[in-house]
């Protein structure tokens, strides 16, 4: 089953591969999208591999510029990298060791993890119903979004 990113991929950024050139276009589009989404009134949750300090620098800069400014949220999976490739669905982990797979984050091109992220979760540490709590609850906080209770 694809994900989001692999969505965008197969769409909007299918002209891109994953050289870092390309990869920063990848990101600034998502980004474009996001504020646009944001413009509409709409909350835009993005989940994708964004390697570099300063592509999300630009994507959060994107958002600061629009009046008036759009709040903008970093959230960093942290995950050690031994325990991203045990989870490793589609094998891309082995394929970039083997060499199959070139420029691929964390093994044979850079992650750059974000130094002061509004949230960060380990995932090796925290499940998925927990790690979505630590957002909403984030969020809710901050007054971005309103939870409604169930009747």
């Amino acid at each position: 089953m694809p994900g989001q990113g692999d969505n965008v991929r197969f769409g909007l950024n299918k002209d891109l591969g994953f050289s870092e050139a390309d990869r920063n276009e990848n990101i600034r589009r998502i980004a474009e999208v996001a504020r646009l989404f944001a413009d509409a009134s709409t909350v835009a949750i993005s989940s994708f591999i964004s390697p570099y300090v300063a592509d999300r620098a630009a994507a959060r800069a994107l958002h600061d510029a629009a009046s008036p400014p759009i709040p903008f949220v970093e959230v960093h999976i942290d995950v050690p990298l031994e325990v991203a490739e045990q989870r490793d669905p589609k094998g891309l982990y082995r394929k970039a060791r083997q060499g199959v797979i070139k420029d691929f984050t964390g093994v044979s091109a850079p992650y750059e993890a974000p130094a002061s992220p509004e949230i960060r979760i380990r995932t090796d540490q925290v499940g998925v119903e927990d790690a979505v709590k630590l957002i909403v609850d984030y969020l809710e906080a901050k007054g971005y979004v309103r939870l409604v209770p169930k009747a």
